[in-house]
């Protein structure tokens, strides 16, 4: 049994906007994912990071969820800033039961159980959003909440976070998320976002106690990362 994570699918299916266009690494990306991901075993879980499908409603995402439902085991699926699909946990159960969608789960409000370890986390804040808009104080504000509710959850049991975006970036970081993952005690944080270029500025190791890896599929040449073995 393994846990998995692996952000940014960006799968099409359902709406005509194949990351193939950018070249690079993302030509065949569809392929190289169903290879990716053939590692991954009934009894495993998965945490899908965000940016999943570029559907813009639950309906024309039925195409990529079946896609994501072929995926073995267990999937935990957090908000990425282009899934715009997403939906309440209670319509997201009913679209999987009315298709046949299993083992699929939304990372909100909440945490999961991998063992000894709890699973938690959101999508999380990123500079980009400090200027999207008038609404950023109470979006960013959502986002805390919500990932010290998932924290909460977890109650005494050792802790991973998985967020979108990363709380650490080369010339940025967000102090509040920051503040909570050390407040939590959280061993881990794993996140995606970061495509092309902007991958050399990720920030990956130990600080201050906690481990970061970033997970985009592109960087991780479209093979989920094994979080547990």
């Amino acid at each position: 049994m393994a846990l998995y994570a692996i952000g940014d699918l960006h799968l099409c299916l359902g709406a005509p906007k194949p990351m193939d266009v950018f070249g690079g690494a993302w030509v065949g990306y569809m392929e190289k994912l169903k290879e990716g991901l053939s590692v991954i075993r009934p009894e495993d879980t998965t945490v899908l990071l965000g940016d999943l499908s570029w559907a813009l409603d639950l309906g024309t995402a039925a195409a990529d969820f079946a896609w994501m439902n072929q995926i073995p085991g267990r999937k935990i699926l957090l908000k990425g800033n282009h899934d715009y699909w997403w939906s309440t946990a209670a319509k997201f159960q009913a679209f999987c039961n009315e298709n046949g969608f299993e083992n699929l789960s939304l990372l909100n409000n909440n945490c999961y159980e991998y063992e000894d370890w709890a699973i938690c986390g959101t999508r999380g804040w990123f500079f980009e959003e400090e200027r999207s808009g008038v609404h950023d104080g109470k979006i960013f504000k959502r986002e805390l909440m919500r990932l010290e509710a998932s924290l909460k959850a977890a109650g005494e049991k050792q802790k991973l976070v998985f967020l979108h975006y990363p709380p650490r970036y080369r010339g940025y970081e967000c102090p509040e998320i920051l503040s909570l993952l050390k407040r939590y005690d959280v061993r881990a944080c794993y996140y995606g976002h970061l495509h092309g270029g902007s991958q050399r500025l990720a920030m990956e190791g130990v600080w201050d106690g906690v481990e970061y890896r970033l997970v985009s599929a592109d960087y991780l040449n479209f093979r989920p990362y094994c979080v547990i073995s």
